[in-house]
């Protein structure tokens, strides 16, 4: 399980992006990559010493240039602290900042998102004129990977002239089927090459053995979202139905397809017909419901007169294992059923039709434009396309992203910044340690056991150690389909090799330059790549109090996945137990019942009209939110080693904390983003994450003076804290 916004994805599995749902940057807070802490004293001397003695390392190197980290430029005073703190704390931001055209939202991850893709583009550009250069040294093999894949991608006048030549070899693999037998076949190399299928395969942890790999299989396939676009019939839900089959048609046409219209009709309907057989997004996040063992023998039995043998053999899992795991088996049962009744002939326009659109940023301009007209424009509301130059730094970073990571780390995340976060997340491992030592609902057996896995936590901080080797990787200057496709080839194999080979540990799931971080229970690990720990996440001039308010919070966010809902469920080396995972009933109980306030505090939120939060599906991020913030918020105190913080900018320490906790969250987003999002993303919108966690924190109140008739305020016996 990776807890991450976004997915947050191994290669081989969730597909590399949805074409539905591409975004340029993944977040904590899309996932992004739980529970919330009590506010009970430090008990032991030692601790408080060691706690002061390792806060004094995180401290800037000049005390007396530290700044406060608030930019006290975006607050809006007309609104009152204790009415709206979110507001008051980024009105003018929010008055005065546009959205992007070619974005769909903007917030301070986007922002930094940017950032590091300029940076990443004055990288590549200097790369591709030292490639250039008749004088210059024999550049590094990756590096001049990274030139040319980048160059292909830019070279627009040769896309034109190509057209769909490029894909010609790809449809003539689909239109050779001439039996129902060969899908699966078919099937396996759209899983290697990235394309969506019914069903798509992940190699990582077994699970319930997390000393080996394992190979599972999860429901896939749509063009849209979410199965809700296809089943629901509110009218917005309604109209990006009927828009998505005008785009399925045009683009048809585009391909040459003279019966565009029919054939269009027909792979909406058969996605519907998937849509209806798949699991919603609620039941996806139970780890035990969506673990099932499944032999190779007794696969008939879920999908009976599938062609499983086929399928095993030419997606290369044949001979490594012997056994895989299926996500939602009654869906595959469903599919399987579809096959039988379904032609062939539909079968290979629905295959034709995802080839086409997941490839279409790789064609000419027509094809391009048609795809952003729909995902982007109508789906999501963008008035304009990414430029060309994103878009290709993005294809880096799917494609040979460690490589580009290297060189990004070395230049933009020096050694002293990294000392200061490894000590800061030190210092909130701590925190969280005091504070299960001294939870008044936990009982000592489940206190036993979940200090035994905090104590097991694996951060890693800014870049690998071990760096990916990508010398089987063939990059050509003149060819980006055939790059995308063995860059994608690449990936999938270099997973699929992980299978009777020991875990590999050391092992990223993100880029250092990525704006996100995670957590992953079958590593019990946090990971915080070099790009997000940049202002206004972690600022190192600023003082402790706004690092800990935000950068600090976002930590504390990821801990707090091992102990949430789903993480509870893992023990300290990764391995699934179910529920109550190490908590006694008892205490397991207790937990639910308080989760369970948060699932009313944030479900009654309708940030579009008619379109309210789903609290269970959020649940975990909610959670991880206000635990994030509540366990940051003791280690910042415990950091002041009983001393007074400054007053910096007239705002208290404690101010400054939760401020940064509250810009940190400034974001606008188009409202069919934020439908979209609703449907599918386990985070809840920014204007909740930056406020809703603060009225759930005593120490809030007691910095801004928050009383009974304030805006902010909620009555004690309705504010809930787990941790």
């Amino acid at each position: 399980m990776l807890s991450w916004g976004f997915l947050k994805r191994n290669p081989l599995a969730r597909r590399r992006h949805s074409p539905a749902y591409d975004r340029c940057v993944d977040k904590v807070h899309r996932g992004g990559f739980l529970p919330m802490v009590s506010m009970h004293r430090v008990v032991t001397a030692a601790l408080w010493l060691g706690l002061y003695m390792g806060a004094a390392a995180t401290a800037a190197p000049d005390d007396a240039a530290l700044i406060s980290g608030i930019d006290l430029q975006n607050a809006d005073d007309s609104v009152r602290i204790q009415d709206d703190f979110y507001r008051h704390v980024n009105g003018k931001w929010l008055a005065t900042t546009q959205i992007p055209p070619d974005r769909s939202a903007y917030d301070s991850w986007f922002q930094l998102a940017d950032d590091s893709l300029a940076q990443l583009r004055g990288i590549v550009e200097a790369l591709l004129q030292s490639a250039d250069h008749p004088d210059a040294e024999r550049p590094d093999p990756d590096q001049q990977k990274i030139a040319d894949l980048y160059a292909s991608f830019m070279n627009e006048a040769a896309l034109e002239q190509l057209g769909l030549t490029p894909l010609a070899a790809e449809f003539a693999r689909v239109d050779a089927l001439h039996s129902k037998q060969q899908i699966a076949s078919l099937i396996a190399h759209f899983n290697r090459i990235g394309v969506p299928a019914p069903y798509s395969p992940s190699v990582h942890q077994d699970a319930k053995d997390s000393t080996r790999y394992v190979f599972d299989l999860r429901q896939d396939g749509l063009g849209l979202p979410d199965r809700d676009y296809y089943l629901l019939n509110d009218r917005q839900l309604q109209q990006s139905r009927l828009l998505y089959a005008l785009h399925v048609g045009k683009m048809l046409r585009l391909a040459g397809d003279d019966q565009a219209w029919l054939h269009a009709r027909q792979v909406v309907q058969l996605e519907t017909a998937l849509a209806r057989e798949q699991w919603t997004q609620v039941q996806n996040r139970n780890p035990v419901k969506t673990y099932n063992k499944v032999a190779f023998d007794k696969l008939s039995h879920l999908a009976p007169g599938y062609d499983w043998q086929a399928y095993l053999r030419a997606a290369g899992v044949a001979g490594r294992t012997d056994y895989l795991v299926i996500g939602q088996p009654s869906y595959l049962s469903g599919f399987s059923t579809l096959l039988a009744v379904t032609p062939l002939s539909v079968w290979k326009t629905y295959f034709r039709w995802h080839l086409l659109n997941e490839f279409s940023p790789y064609l000419s301009k027509r094809f391009v434009d048609q795809r952003f007209s729909f995902y982007g424009a109508s789906l999501r509301g963008m008035p304009q396309i990414t430029p060309r130059w994103k878009r290709g730094i993005d294809l880096l970073g799917e494609s040979i992203g460690q490589a580009l990571g290297r060189i990004y780390s070395a230049q933009y995340f020096p050694p002293e910044s990294k000392a200061r976060i490894d000590q800061l997340v030190h210092n909130l491992l701590a925190a969280y340690r005091a504070d299960l030592e001294t939870l008044d609902w936990m009982g000592p057996e489940t206190r036993q056991k979940a200090l035994a896995k905090l104590a097991m936590f694996t951060p890693k901080i800014g870049y690998p150690t071990v760096w990916r080797d990508y010398s089987a990787l063939q990059i050509s200057k003149d060819d980006l389909v055939g790059n995308v496709l063995r860059a994608r080839g690449f990936d999938y194999q270099r997973n699929l090799n992980k299978l009777g080979n020991p875990v590999d540990r050391s092992e990223w799931f993100m880029t250092p330059q990525t704006v996100d971080a995670y957590y992953n229970a079958e590593m019990n690990e946090i990971v915080f790549p070099a790009a997000l720990l940049q202002p206004p996440m972690f600022n190192p001039r600023a003082d402790d109090a706004v690092n800990y308010g935000s950068i600090g919070a976002i930590i504390g966010h990821e801990i707090s996945h091992g102990f949430d809902d789903e993480g509870s469920q893992y023990d300290g080396n990764g391995n699934l137990l179910g529920r109550p995972g190490w908590f006694t009933p008892a205490d397991f109980e207790k937990f639910r019942a308080r989760t369970y306030a948060l699932v009313q505090q944030y479900g009654a939120r309708e940030p579009v009209p008619g379109y309210h939060v789903n609290g269970e599906l959020t649940l975990g991020e909610n959670i991880a939110d206000n635990s994030g913030l509540a366990i940051a918020y003791k280690a910042y105190r415990i950091s002041l080693g009983g001393a007074p913080a400054p007053v910096i900018d007239g705002l208290t320490g404690d101010q400054r904390f939760f401020m940064g906790w509250a810009q940190v969250w400034r974001g606008l987003t188009r409202d069919g983003e934020t439908i979209a999002e609703l449907k599918t993303d386990p985070h809840s919108p920014e204007m909740y994450r930056g406020s809703i966690p603060l009225t759930n924190q005593q120490a809030f109140y007691d910095a801004f003076d928050v009383k009974p008739g304030d805006g902010m305020y909620l009555a004690p016996d309705k504010r809930v804290s787990v941790w």
